[in-house]
């Protein structure tokens, strides 16, 4: 079924992918806000916005101001796995309809990975070997037979877990409603987080963020991490308490955090983080990969066929996801 549609989308995704677009919507029409932040046309009938990583930072409140301004909207295709944002509740609570993405959690999964990998290996010595031209050869860890607790077990989690035991590690899975199918070795639910990372070498936090998740990694949490483990954050930021994890990081339990979310970003230049040698910091790009708007691209336009035939649309938010009343 093929009908007229307006979308809006950015002048860079058009640019990019438009005529992928029009292969399966021959009569769509964009609206692209382009790079200076204007748009290209009116958007009194725009039904369909298409939200693409280059949107980020710079033209995000343009993109979704407009969004939560234009009546017509029907459906927005997010760019995140996430959805805490507050606009996705206003536009659900409009009757918008609402898709996340889940095409990073590949690449996520590698970005995590690579952490414990590096710090298993103890990667800082052999760079600072390396640069001070050191022939210091010793003893590094490994991960084999490790214990990985990965908490949120969505699309990422899941994916870090596949990974995980590959390499031979045992895997605790931390989620709300366990599920038979779940790649782990064990499962716990959420109210057992504590339990769960008791022993583990590494601790992931890859749940979304809510009024449950919110500063989960606590003084508390950390206190039951064990002494040359490491925290990896590829969740929110706001999932840490950051000055509980400064004081863990002292008594070396867990020893090292590698973050690529943060309470306020940017990271503010004078945030102990910068200086910190046991924390490793990524600008919140784990899902920002070179391929990641080919994927987004290829998921949008299978969206869109199943939108204009008023079919199922691939990972619908739903309004008790948000606590939507």
């Amino acid at each position: 079924m093929t009908r007229p549609v307006s979308i809006l989308l950015s002048e860079t995704a058009h640019d990019r992918y438009w005529a992928r677009i029009v292969d399966c919507a021959p009569q769509a029409e964009a609206v692209q806000l382009r790079r200076d932040g204007t748009r290209s046309g009116t958007t009194d009938r725009v039904e369909v916005a298409w939200v693409t990583t280059d949107v980020y930072p710079d033209l995000a409140g343009g993109f979704f101001g407009t969004a939560v301004r234009t009546p017509s909207l029907r459906w927005l295709q997010s760019a995140a796995a996430g959805f805490d944002n507050p606009v996705y509740a206003r536009l659900v609570d409009a009757g918008v309809r609402v898709t996340s993405a889940h095409v990073s959690s590949g690449p996520i999964a590698e970005l995590v990975v690579r952490a414990i990998l590096d710090h298993a290996h103890d990667g800082p010595r052999w760079r600072a070997a390396q640069a001070a031209r050191a022939w210091s050869p010793a003893r590094h860890g490994n991960v084999l037979g490790t214990t990985w607790t990965i908490v949120g077990f969505g699309s990422i989690g899941r994916a870090v877990a596949r990974v995980a035991r590959a390499l031979g590690a045992r895997v605790h899975g931390v989620r709300r409603h366990p599920s038979p199918d779940d790649p782990a070795d064990e499962m716990f639910p959420l109210q057992r987080l504590h339990d769960a990372v008791t022993g583990a070498f590494a601790v992931v936090l890859a749940v979304p963020l809510d009024a449950g998740t919110a500063g989960l990694a606590d003084e508390a949490l950390f206190g039951a991490m064990a002494p040359g483990s490491i925290l990896v954050n590829v969740g929110r930021g706001e999932l840490v308490d950051e000055q509980a994890l400064l004081r863990a990081l002292d008594r070396e339990a867990p020893e090292a955090a590698a973050l690529d979310v943060f309470a306020t970003e940017p990271l503010p230049p004078d945030h102990p983080f910068w200086d910190h040698p046991r924390v490793a910091i990524t600008p919140h790009v784990a899902g920002t990969t070179t391929g990641a708007d080919d994927r987004l691209s290829e998921l949008f336009v299978a969206n869109l066929g199943g939108y204009l035939r008023g079919g199922p649309l691939a990972h619908e938010v739903r309004p008790t996801d948000l606590a939507v009343n």
